[in-house]
């Protein structure tokens, strides 16, 4: 027998781990596929299908800031990152065997790393962020001045704390240090303003930043969907080979739909970005202040200021995160205690963790992710629903 109570309204606050597929990148995508040929094929249904590959990376490319050359498609930010870091350091110039890591960047890095560390020799060489969640430049380029440094990644902003960094110093920085390296740009992208040209200024070439990388499902785009920007000058070695496509750095069919839907969201972002930006700091800003008056041990971090618009971090104590996160999940209310890839996994914000925080904190923790679909309304619910399960936690 049918239920005559009217269905909950779904609250969607978890934005940074995957956005709603815009309705303008869906009938792109559905549209593309209408494109029937290989973009490898010599004939004229190939060479259709080409130029709309083609002309989705010129696009990409002009948001990004970098050639269209150097835009290789992927299937997400986790295969991009994993390309940067295993084809830098297969291309690296021997005995070089260290790999400037941060402590806070996104597992899609650390497990790379650990598993070069683990199988192919790499040398981790940490850098510890400071108290808002930020790498500091100089301790990067500390980092960076170590014999035998084989290459570098860093977060542009953080995953979980929306803390920005100053990507264009550790680009600086790579590039005096004469070190390869890759930027992950998949919380940022869409979000603050990523100029792959302009922080690459007059690096050397092979050294400073070389390689960038997106995903499209961060955007609107669907999940499947993903780019590395590498430069014309980096050495970076294949980790799939077959097929020479993309300049050879990444084998296979190319995948032409995706491509259109990754660069007409990555479009659609970038207009809108300044406005949505303000929109979103503004109602992070009213939340976060109404907050603390209904629940004062709540605290906010990262940088209060160059932060994500739309990233709330919260330390709640007292109160697991996971907890929290099932009892607002009972009130139809989604959010997250961290990075999505680590899902389902009780463990400590190594995040947390690295900006000097206790593990117990690092328990205590939720992240609140805001979007294109995000209204006053839901976060009027969280703010409703709340303090509520974190008083049934805390007693």
């Amino acid at each position: 027998m049918a239920s005559d109570a009217p269905e909950r309204r779904r609250v969607y606050l978890d934005h940074a781990a995957t956005t709603p597929l815009r309705p303008e990148v869906r009938d792109a995508w559905l549209a593309a596929h209408e494109v029937v040929g290989n973009a490898s094929s010599i004939h004229g249904a190939g060479q259709e299908a080409r130029r709309v590959l083609e002309d989705a990376r010129e696009r990409l490319a002009a948001v990004l800031g970098c050639q269209p050359i150097e835009v290789v498609f992927t299937s997400g930010g986790t295969e991009a990152i994993g390309l940067a870091l295993q084809g830098l350091w297969r291309a690296r110039s021997r005995p070089a065997d260290a790999l400037v890591l941060p402590d806070g960047e996104h597992h899609a890095t650390i497990d790379t790393a650990g598993w070069l560390a683990a199988h192919e020799g790499a040398r981790i060489a940490p850098v510890r962020l400071d108290p808002l969640g930020r790498i500091p430049a100089s301790a990067f380029a500390a980092a960076l001045a170590q014999d035998g440094t084989a290459l570098a990644t860093a977060l542009v902003a953080g995953n979980e704390t929306g803390t920005i960094n100053d990507a264009a110093a550790l680009a600086r920085a790579a590039a005096e240090a004469g070190v390869p390296l890759h930027l992950d740009a998949v919380a940022a992208f869409g979000r603050i303003p990523v100029a792959f040209d302009r922080w690459r200024a007059d690096a050397p070439a092979g050294a400073g930043l070389v390689a960038l990388s997106v995903s499209g499902h961060k955007l609107g785009a669907p999940v499947g969907t993903g780019a590395l920007v590498v430069s014309r000058t980096a050495r970076l070695e294949p980790v799939l080979h077959g097929g020479g496509q993309q300049r050879g750095l990444r084998a296979g069919t190319q995948d032409v739909a995706g491509a259109v839907a990754l660069a007409t969201a990555a479009g659609l972002a970038e207009a809108e970005r300044e406005a949505e930006a303000a929109r979103l700091a503004s109602l992070r800003a009213d939340f976060v202040r109404e907050l603390r008056a209904v629940l004062p041990e709540a605290e906010l971090l990262g940088d209060p200021v160059d932060r994500l618009p739309g990233t709330i971090h919260l330390l709640l104590p007292g109160a697991a995160g996971e907890s929290l996160l099932f009892l607002l999940d009972q009130e139809g209310i989604a959010v997250s205690t961290g990075s999505a890839c680590q899902a389902g996994v009780a463990e400590p914000s190594h995040v947390v963790l690295a900006m000097g925080r206790t593990e117990r904190e690092a328990r205590q923790v939720l992240r609140v992710t805001l979007g294109r679909t995000t209204t006053r309304d839901d976060l009027g619910a969280l703010l409703r629903a709340l303090p509520v399960a974190y008083r049934r936690l805390v007693r």
